[in-house]
């Protein structure tokens, strides 16, 4: 049986060391999954859109490694370990699915360690936008010409390891350079091609013809 529940933005989701057996899946709004540091600080690890589970590890390792937190109002579906074990058992084709999208997390969480650790801070911030585009491609959300993003300068510098005012300074180099423009809560690819070629990115990693959840 379905359990559907909202989350306001703000409200976490889950803390990091919550012990819990609940997880995931989002129907509507975005989501951050965040480590916070001693001093305060967070390093955001990545975002989950529609279609995301939310807390898969929570329930396989029994304790939160991390924060999950709405950036948005949310909508998610309940799923229980019960639920899981169960439907495991009668569909295999589902613990197929996710499979899929554990390995598809974790080839993502690569990409983001090789973005803070190898990129400059242009071809940064052109991965992190050209994945999201491709991510939210797949679930009926974004194309090549763009998407609706709710994400904040904020929110970008917790995630690729800059400040706000150097985030502001990169997005307005690469809408200077006519690749892409970020203003009033949407993303244009101004030039998808060059942009791919300034980022090197290669969306094979994101398996986008492998199971979906829905």
């Amino acid at each position: 049986m379905q359990r559907r529940r909202t989350f306001a933005a703000g409200h976490d989701l889950m803390r990091q060391g919550q012990v819990d057996q609940t997880a995931y899946i989002l129907i509507d709004g975005w989501v951050c999954s965040h480590k916070l540091l001693p001093d305060g600080s967070r390093q955001i690890v990545n975002f989950q859109i529609p279609g995301d589970f939310l807390g898969l590890r929570n329930v396989l390792l029994h304790a939160s490694d991390h924060n999950i937190e709405p950036i948005t109002q949310i909508e998610v579906s309940e799923v229980l370990i019960s639920d899981l074990l169960e439907v495991f058992s009668r569909t295999p084709r589902l613990a197929t699915a996710v499979l899929w999208a554990a390995s598809r997390d974790e080839a993502m969480i690569v990409e983001h360690l090789v973005n803070l650790g190898r990129r400059d801070a242009s071809q940064r911030m052109a991965h992190f936008l050209l994945e999201l585009g491709a991510r939210l491609s797949l679930v009926g959300m974004g194309g090549s010409g763009g998407y609706t993003c709710p994400l904040t300068q904020y929110l970008l510098a917790d995630a690729l390891g800059m400040s706000a005012v150097h985030v502001n300074r990169v997005l307005r180099q690469l809408r200077e350079d006519g690749l892409v423009t970020f203003r009033s809560g949407h993303v244009t690819f101004d030039d998808h091609d060059r942009l791919v070629e300034l980022a090197a990115f290669d969306p094979a990693y994101l398996d986008q013809g492998g199971p979906l959840m829905k």
